[in-house]
């Protein structure tokens, strides 16, 4: 199934028959917002994906500043050229070691095929780009979860992992713990195959809950 022209109103109106709660939250938040960035390819979205990591967003935003000011013939440093780049003008930028053999291995797989261009991404299921993408170093499911989300517009993924999500269900259904990854994984069925919107939804519920 697809988004409708509107946006996500089919998805909003699947989820909130499926869904008492999450239909409470709906009412009060309103539509979903949620605009993928489909101009990014796999590439740029993975290597950004790991200067956000376990950074402020300001501080990965400087980072990248940086790095696109050392490359200021490209709107983005292609991947031949961030897998040449010495690891001293990688870490100028202000990567740390372990997040430049990251770039440096995404890189490495854009360039042979591990990691797919968009248009193959296109034609891959989820679980497939999940398996081809977390072969590069640093990247996990979670980040593959959020490029799905965020840049493809998958619209039936749900990250059980994600903390958010997690404790957006736990308020929302007044629960001392979070649930288990397995035991969201169930839940979220009722939600399929709108997943997407319902892990939305879940993030705003903490901010409305907590």
């Amino acid at each position: 199934m697809r988004k409708t022209d509107s946006g996500w109103a089919e998805a909003e109106h699947h989820i909130s028959k499926a869904d008492r709660k999450l239909a409470k939250v709906i009412a009060a938040v309103g539509p979903c917002t949620l605009k993928p960035d489909r101009k990014r390819s796999p590439y740029e979205a993975l290597c950004r994906a790991v200067a956000h990591q376990q950074v402020h967003g300001k501080a990965a935003e400087a980072v990248l500043a940086r790095l696109l000011a050392q490359f200021p013939d490209h709107s983005f440093p292609p991947p031949e050229l961030i897998h040449k780049a010495k690891a001293e003008t990688l870490r100028a930028c202000g990567f740390s070691g372990a997040k430049v053999l990251a770039l440096q291995d995404i890189a490495a797989k854009t360039l042979d095929g591990v990691i797919p261009d968009r248009r193959r991404c296109a034609r891959l299921a989820n679980e497939e780009i999940i398996t081809r993408l977390t072969q590069a170093r640093g990247v996990g499911r979670w980040t593959v979860e959020m490029f799905l989300m965020f840049t493809l517009g998958r619209p039936d993924v749900l990250p059980v992992d994600d903390f958010g999500i997690r404790e957006g269900y736990r308020l929302l259904h007044k629960q001392e713990e979070q649930p288990k990854p397995k035991v969201l994984a169930e839940i979220g069925q009722k939600w399929a195959p709108w997943r997407t919107v319902a892990s939305w939804y879940l993030w705003r519920a903490v901010d409305l809950y907590r």
